[in-house]
C-alpha cells in the first residue's frame, strides 16, 4: 500500500477502502483471476483492476478453478462476442457451487451498452457484479460492497475522467502500455467505441512522461503510448507530435518508444518528422485504410478519400527510413459493390503493407450503419473476406524480400518452439524476425543480419562480435 497526499479526495478514499479491505481479508488468501478480450486498452484497465485487487490483499490466481475473485473483461468491437462473454460466465455458476465463497465480475466495453448489461445480470443471477468502462475508479467501493454480498449493476451514462494514481499491476515482460488519452470522437458509423469508451480525454503531458518513466525504471524497454486516435491528443499546446518528442527527451533511458492507433484524417507532417527525427520512436505505424472505396470511406464516415490515404503513405516512406505500415480493413459494408471492393483490393496492392487485419463487417446495434439499406449478405461477405486475404497472401511476402540481407536490432520476445527452437523478435519497425540463440536473451535488444523470410516474418541470424 501507499500513499500520496497530492491525491485527489476522490483517490485518496479510493486508497482508504482498498486498505479497509487488505485489513478484513488479509491472512485469507484470497486470489483472482481476470480474462481479458479486446485490444490494449482493455489489457490495461484489468492491469489497473489488478493492480487494486492487489491492494486489497489478493494475489493472483493461475487459473479459474483457483479463485476466489473471477472478473470476464468484454469487448463488444469483434463478432460474437456477445456469444462467447455469455458463455464463458454460464461455465462459473459450477465454480461458484464448488467454491461459495466465490466472486464472479463482468466489465468492459459489452457492460456500457446498458441493454446487453441488463440482459446478462438478468439471466445469470449468481454474477455479482456488473459494471461499465466509466466506473474503475469506484472499483474498491464495488468489491468492499460485495463482500457484504450486495449484488451491484453499475453502468454509468457519464464519459468519464482521468483518473491518475490508481495503482497497475502490469503484466511480466519487457513491453507494456500507457496510457495517453480515452474515448473517441470519429464516430466511424459502423464503430461502436465512442458510445462505450465515451468522448476524447486527455492527459497531462507531465502524467504521462512520469508514468513512463516509472515503467523504464521498472525494467521495461518499450512502451506503447496508446489511443483510440493518438494522432488527436492534445492537452493545452501540447498536440501528439510534441508529446512524442517530450516524452522521448525526458525518458532518455528507454529504448524504443510505439504509439497507436493513427487515423488518417489526423496524421500531420509534424508526427512524420518525429517518427523521421527521434531515432528511439519506432519506425512503425498502424494506419487503418478500412476500405479503398471514397464512396464506402464517406458512408464509414472516415473523413478521408483514397488519394489523401495514398498520399500519406507515400509521405511516411519518404521521411521515415525503412518505415513499415499495417493497416484494418473491412470488406461488405453495407452497400458496398463489386466495385467498391475491387479499389480496396487494388489498393492493398498498391500499398504493400507489412500486415493487415482483415473483417468482414459486422452491425453493431446502436451505430449508424446498423440500421443502413443494403445488408450484404454472408457468403458474399465472406467470399470477398476470402479473396482479399489471398490478396495479401501474396503482397506481404513480395513486401519482405527486400530485406535480404538487412541489418537491425531486435527486442527477443521469446522462443518459438513449434520445430527447431528459434528466438523471435521484432524490428523497430514491426517486423518480426526469428534466429537461433539462447534463451537468455529474451528480453534484450541483439543486432541481427536477415537471410530470408516466410509469410509476413523474416529469419536470420545474431551478429557476432567478429561480423560487426
Amino acid at each position: 500500500m501507499y500513499s500520496n497526499e497530492n491525491f485527489s479526495p476522490e483517490l485518496s478514499e479510493c486508497y482508504k477502502i482498498m486498505e479497509r479491505i487488505r485489513g478484513r481479508i488479509g491472512g485469507l488468501g484470497l486470489k483472482y483471476f481476470i480474462e481479458t478480450y479486446g485490444c490494449q486498452m482493455n489489457e490495461h484497465d484489468s492491469e489497473k483492476i489488478a493492480g487494486m485487487l492487489e491492494n486489497c490483499g489478493y494475489s493472483k490466481a493461475e487459473s479459474k478453478q483457483d479463485a476466489d475473485f473471477i472478473l470476464f473483461n468484454t469487448c463488444c468491437v469483434r463478432e460474437h462476442a456477445e456469444k462467447r462473454t455469455f458463455g464463458n460466465v454460464g461455465f462459473i455458476k459450477e465454480l461458484k457451487q464448488q467454491n461459495p465463497r466465490l466472486l464472479l465480475a463482468v466489465c468492459g466495453c459489452m457492460m456500457q451498452q446498458k441493454e446487453v448489461a441488463k440482459r446478462l445480470y438478468d439471466r445469470f443471477p449468481f454474477v455479482d457484479l456488473i459494471f461499465g468502462t466509466h466506473e474503475l475508479k469506484n472499483f474498491p467501493d464495488m468489491l468492499e460492497k460485495l463482500l457484504d454480498e450486495q449484488r451491484l449493476f453499475r453502468v454509468s451514462d457519464s464519459e468519464g475522467e482521468v483518473i491518475e494514481g490508481l495503482p497497475v499491476k502490469r503484466n511480466p515482460g519487457f513491453s507494456t502500455f500507457v496510457n495517453i488519452m480515452y474515448g473517441c470522437n470519429n464516430f466511424c458509423t459502423y464503430c461502436i467505441v465512442p458510445y462505450v469508451r465515451g468522448r476524447e480525454r486527455s492527459r497531462k503531458p507531465e502524467d504521462i512522461i512520469e508514468e513512463v518513466r516509472r515503467v523504464a525504471l521498472d525494467g521495461y524497454t518499450e512502451v506503447t503510448l496508446l489511443g483510440q486516435n493518438v494522432n488527436s491528443y492534445r492537452y493545452g499546446d501540447v498536440d501528439f507530435p510534441k508529446l512524442l518528442r517530450m516524452v522521448h527527451d525526458s525518458v532518455s533511458e528507454l529504448p524504443r518508444i510505439r504509439f497507436m492507433t493513427s487515423h488518417p484524417k489526423d496524421l500531420s507532417d509534424g508526427l512524420i518528422e518525429a517518427m523521421a527525427e527521434l531515432p528511439r520512436v519506432c519506425k512503425h505505424i498502424h494506419l487503418p485504410v478500412q476500405s479503398g472505396s471514397d464512396r464506402i470511406l464517406k458512408l464509414m464516415n472516415r473523413r478521408y478519400t483514397r488519394e489523401k490515404y495514398l498520399q500519406l503513405i507515400d509521405k511516411l516512406r519518404e521521411k521515415v527510413p525503412n518505415v513499415e505500415i499495417t493497416t484494418d480493413i473491412i470488406v461488405g459494408f453495407p452497400s458496398e459493390t463489386e466495385e467498391d471492393y475491387e479499389a480496396t483490393c487494388e489498393l492493398v496492392k498498391k500499398v504493400g503493407y507489412s500486415n493487415a487485419y482483415t473483417f468482414a463487417y459486422s452491425p453493431r446495434e446502436g451505430t449508424v450503419a446498423a440500421k443502413m439499406d443494403e445488408q450484404i449478405p454472408e457468403d458474399i461477405k465472406k467470399l470477398r473476406l476470402n479473396k482479399l486475404n489471398a490478396v495479401l497472401a501474396e503482397t506481404i511476402p513480395a513486401n519482405n524480400e527486400k530485406y535480404i540481407g538487412f541489418e537491425g536490432e531486435i527486442l527477443v520476445e521469446g522462443v518459438d518452439r513449434r520445430g527447431e527452437p528459434l528466438l523471435f523478435g521484432k524490428l523497430s519497425n514491426f517486423k518480426m524476425v526469428y534466429v537461433e540463440g539462447s534463451e537468455e536473451l529474451i528480453g534484450s535488444l541483439v543486432r541481427v543480419k536477415v537471410d530470408g523470410y516466410r509469410f509476413n516474418s523474416l529469419f536470420g541470424h545474431i551478429i557476432r562480435e567478429t561480423e560487426a
